[in-house]
Parts: C-alpha cells; sequence; structure tokens
C-alpha cells in the first residue's frame, strides 16, 4: 500500500480551514455589506386590517379609567409629572453593580462588533450566527426608594429593563405624592449588552421562558433589599413589569411565564416580533407567538397590561423577511387578541412617533402608570 503524502494531508486540511473561515467571514460580513436601512413608512392607524380605536384631540391621552384602542395625536407636550418638583418628597436612588462572574443564570454572552448572521436558506424564521461567544459583562442598578416608605414595612415595586430608567423615576415622585400610584420602589436593571440575536440583551429580553423573571427574583430583588434597606412584596398583584423595545416583550414574558410573580405590565414599541435566539422549538416565532399562538389558545390569565406602538415604528429591520418583523402590525395585533380574551388592557397608537419614542414617552408615561396601578388594592393579612 503507498505511503500517503504528509504535504497532501496538511494542503487538505489547509483548505478545510480556509473554507470554514470563508463561511465565518461571510456571515460576519452579512450585516455590514447590506444595504441601509430604509426608514419606516408612516403607518395609519385607521389602515384596513388594523383595530378599531377611538382618535383622542391632539394633545389628549386617555384617561387612566379607560381601556381598550385609542389614537392620540402628533403633538406630544410632556406631562408635568416628567419634571422634577422640588416642592415634593424626593426619592433615594441607590445604584450597584452586578457582574456576569456571580450569575448562574447569566455567565455572558456576545456577538462579534460589526456582526450579525444571515437568515437559514431552509426557515426564513431562523437567523444563523455564528460569531457569538462566551463574554463577561457589568450590568447596573439603579433602585428608587421613596421618601414616603417606612423601613422594615412591606413595599409594592415596579422592575424595569435597560436601566437606569430616570424619567421613571421622577413620574414615580411625583404620582406618589399625587397619591395616583401606590408607596412603591422602581427598580431599574441594566442589560448584559449588546442587542439582538447572539447579544447578551437579546438572550435575556427576546428568549421565550420564565429565565429572566427568575434571575431577577433570585439574584436582583435579594441585593435590592439588603443594599437598600427595603422589603419587597411577594404579592403578585403588587408587582409590575415595564420596558421599552425588547425590554417590553421581556416585560410581558416575565408575567406570562410567572403569573405567580408579576401582573402588571407596561411596554413601549414592544417587540412582540421573531427576535428569539436560540430558536425553540415550542416557540418558534419567538415573541410574535404571543398574539399568534399563545395568547388566542390559552386561558386568560391575571395580567393587566399598557402597550404602545408608534406610526413610524419599526419595520422588517433586518434581512430575514420572515413576515415576523413588523412592530406595529404585532402590537396592533397585541391588541386584537387582548380584546378578544377579554384582557384588562389599554392600547396607545401614537401619531409621529418612532420607536420607543422620547416625546410620546414623556406625554403618557403618568396616565400609563396610573392606568396600570388603578385597580390596585393591598392585601389584606
Amino acid at each position: 500500500m503507498p505511503k500517503k503524502d504528509p504535504h497532501l494531508k496538511m494542503a487538505c486540511v489547509v483548505a478545510l480551514l480556509c473554507a470554514v473561515l470563508n463561511l465565518n467571514s461571510a456571515l460576519a460580513q452579512s450585516v455590514t455589506n447590506r444595504p441601509a436601512r430604509p426608514a419606516p413608512p408612516t403607518r395609519d392607524p385607521n389602515a384596513p386590517g388594523f383595530v378599531a380605536a377611538k382618535e383622542l384631540p391632539d394633545g389628549d391621552v386617555p384617561f387612566a379609567t379607560d381601556e381598550g384602542n385609542f389614537i392620540i395625536g402628533s403633538t406630544h407636550k410632556s406631562a408635568p409629572e416628567m419634571t422634577v418638583q422640588t416642592n415634593v418628597p424626593q426619592g433615594t436612588i441607590y445604584n450597584f453593580t452586578m457582574n456576569s462572574a456571580d450569575s448562574k443564570f447569566y455567565p455572558g454572552i456576545a456577538r462579534d462588533p460589526g456582526t450579525f448572521g444571515i437568515p437559514d436558506t431552509n426557515n426564513s424564521a431562523k437567523l444563523i450566527v455564528t460569531t457569538s461567544h462566551p463574554a463577561p459583562y457589568a450590568r447596573k442598578i439603579s433602585v428608587y426608594v421613596p421618601e414616603q416608605y417606612s423601613p422594615g414595612t412591606v413595599a409594592p415595586f415596579i422592575v424595569g429593563a435597560d436601566g437606569p430608567d430616570k424619567s421613571l423615576f421622577t413620574a414615580l415622585n411625583n404620582l406618589i405624592a399625587e397619591k395616583k400610584i401606590p408607596v412603591m420602589v422602581g427598580i431599574s436593571i441594566g442589560n448584559g449588552g449588546g442587542d439582538a440575536q447572539g447579544s447578551e440583551r437579546g438572550l435575556e429580553y427576546d428568549t421565550m421562558s420564565g429565565k429572566y423573571a427568575e434571575f431577577v427574583e433570585q439574584e436582583v430583588l435579594p441585593r435590592v433589599e439588603k443594599q437598600c434597606n427595603v422589603t419587597l412584596t411577594k404579592d403578585p398583584n403588587a408587582r409590575a413589569t415595564i420596558g421599552y423595545s425588547s425590554g417590553g416583550s421581556c416585560a410581558l414574558i416575565m408575567a406570562w411565564y410567572h403569573p405567580e410573580l408579576y401582573r402588571r405590565v407596561l411596554t413601549y414599541s414592544g417587540t412582540y416580533v421573531n427576535q428569539q435566539w436560540p430558536p425553540s422549538p415550542e416557540t418558534p416565532g419567538g415573541a410574535w407567538e404571543f398574539h399568534e399562538h399563545l395568547i388566542p389558545e390559552n386561558p386568560v390569565k391575571p395580567i393587566r397590561i399598557w402597550l404602545e406602538v408608534g406610526d413610524r415604528d419599526l419595520l422588517n429591520p433586518n434581512a430575514m423577511r420572515d413576515d415576523m418583523h413588523d412592530w406595529v402590525l404585532a402590537n396592533e395585533n397585541m391588541a386584537r387578541v387582548l380584546a378578544a380574551k377579554n384582557y384588562h388592557y389599554q392600547f396607545i397608537f401614537a401619531r409621529n412617533a418612532g420607536h420607543v419614542d422620547g416625546k410620546t414617552k414623556q406625554q403618557t408615561l403618568p396616565e400609563a402608570l396610573e392606568w396600570l396601578w388603578k385597580d390596585y388594592q393591598p392585601a389584606t393579612k
């Protein structure tokens, strides 16, 4: 038998490595080589297929007692509660950091800078990401404790993504002083970095499971209680979530998979679209499944939800073209299925508003928080 040429063997290995590197390079450059993303079109809230909604005079927002679908006008003047009022009691803000090395839930991942992924040619609902890898992170936690809180008493709270959210704390200060919401703690949790598929933020916020709520329950809340000298309630009716974009879908994910922990949800431009990675056979459409299957096909859960979308919100911002990346349609669909199942909800369609529109938030957040807590009754012993 003739001997194998070692040079030929080495050449084959080199060729194979080159092929792998070329494939990874093609995948990694898929984002840098794609054309610039077009500006989202302005959507008509009265378009065929969208939910019937009450159009309010420009500058108005719904009352905190209203439920259903509403269209607000193009002028977004900041609500007075969004400005620091020096004549009301000022809460204390505590800040600390949590490191990935200390987490049992999220040891950390990151996607290489400038890379994204490419659609699976066999399934447009899946994105192939080859440049995601383990990576450490440090997340900031900011906690608002109102001056009216008495140490040792049990406090309602609201927990939010993409912290620190200083505007939320301002609204809480003023609304608590006006007695429009309960005396509550505000917990604003920074994400672990990056965005979308293959990133730590995407893993935390877009995964359809109870994992993030469990992370908050077991790793964040005990630190908050210890470092801020507060006692947080276990009553799910006295616990709320808030989020923006993927943080919004995360807010609902927390309550959906753990309604024994959270029952009040507030979202702006909720990413109720197909962003989940890695993909899951139980929820192949990611958060799109909320309005496609999960809400319509399951018994009503004890969740109260406020949600908003802008007329210029996102539309197909990546290369997947899976018909599950339209933020306006996704939120319209959410309103439709919530109404069909008789959920308590308020849906805002904002004219002249983009994705997580800052002016719209400044206009609507106080009313949204008041609506969210309108039916709250402290648990009796």
